[in-house]
This record gives structure tokens, sequence and C-alpha cells, in this order.
């Protein structure tokens, strides 16, 4: 049985850098480019197009993050900066549990999800977002998927069905 909510897709990111390595007090290392997308190419079991874990073998299963907007309110900071890939506003994507399939549909065909895994936050949140971001994000952070579709996801309005577990 199917549940289709309408959400907006705030933000796409894809970066062929990871910024966040190191010590958090050194500082994030700069983006090549920008990471900020109208629209991303997904390739079922691959992940994004010219993002850094597309076909990466340790993040076959994770290569796609999904964070819901919500999560980042209390900070009112740009979405990019938690650097998921997909940004949702409407639906509380932490409340997926594993083995969940969905789709996004942005008007190009829906691309279907599995979730994995929670996508927890890391240190570096207390230094690119505030202080007290780490501890805030706990069970908020958003989930690791892999695409079971190739498709395109676009900025903008979207319909998200959870499929099934």
């Amino acid at each position: 049985m199917a549940a289709r909510r309408e959400v907006e897709i705030v933000a796409l990111h894809a970066s062929p850098v990871h910024a966040y390595e190191g010590r958090p007090s050194d500082g994030p290392r700069p983006d090549p480019g920008p990471v900020s997308q109208g629209h991303v190419e997904l390739r079922a079991g691959l992940g994004i197009v010219g993002d850094r874990y597309f076909n990466h073998p340790a993040h076959r299963n994770a290569a796609v993050t999904v964070l819901a907007a919500e999560s980042l309110d209390p900070w009112s900071v740009d979405p990019l900066v938690a650097r998921r890939n997909i940004v949702v506003r409407g639906f509380d994507v932490d409340s997926l549990p594993r083995g969940t399939v969905f789709s996004l549909d942005t008007g190009d065909g829906p691309v279907r999800f599995e979730v994995h895994r929670q996508a927890n936050p890391c240190a570096w949140m207390d230094v690119v977002i505030a202080p007290g971001a780490f501890k805030g994000l706990r069970g908020k952070g958003g989930i690791r998927t892999v695409p079971l579709d190739d498709g395109v996801l676009r900025v903008g309005r979207a319909a998200l069905d959870v499929v099934g577990a």
C-alpha cells in the first residue's frame, strides 16, 4: 500500500570530493566547483552521477543520502551545509525503517530508493552549522539509501510515495 505525500526538494547536492575530512577545527576543504544542483541524474545501484560516492564499492548501499529540511530549521542555515544529497521539506525521512522502499518524482518519472541505514551526523556539524548541532541532529541526520532506478530529480515540487518495506 503506497502513501503519497506532496513534498518539496529544497536542495540537491553532488560533489566529487568529501569536504569534511580531518579535524573539524581545521575547517572544511573547499569544493572544486558548485555543489548545489538544479537537477541530478541517478543510476540504479550506483548513486548520483558526479558525486563522490557514485559507484564507490564501500558506499553501494549508502550512495544517496536524504535529509528532512525540518531537521535544520532550528539553525536557519543553507541545507547544503549538511552535505546530504537530497533535502526534502514535508516528510520525516528519519521515520522510514531499514528496508523501506520509497520513490520521489519531480516530473521525469519516479525514482525508487531503498533505505539501508541512518545517516548519523558528525562533529563537523558543530563547526559548519553551530555549536550543539551535532547533538541536536542525532536521530534527525537523514537516511542512507540506494537508488533502485535510473532517473532524474529536480529542485522543486515532488511526489514522495512510500511503496513498502
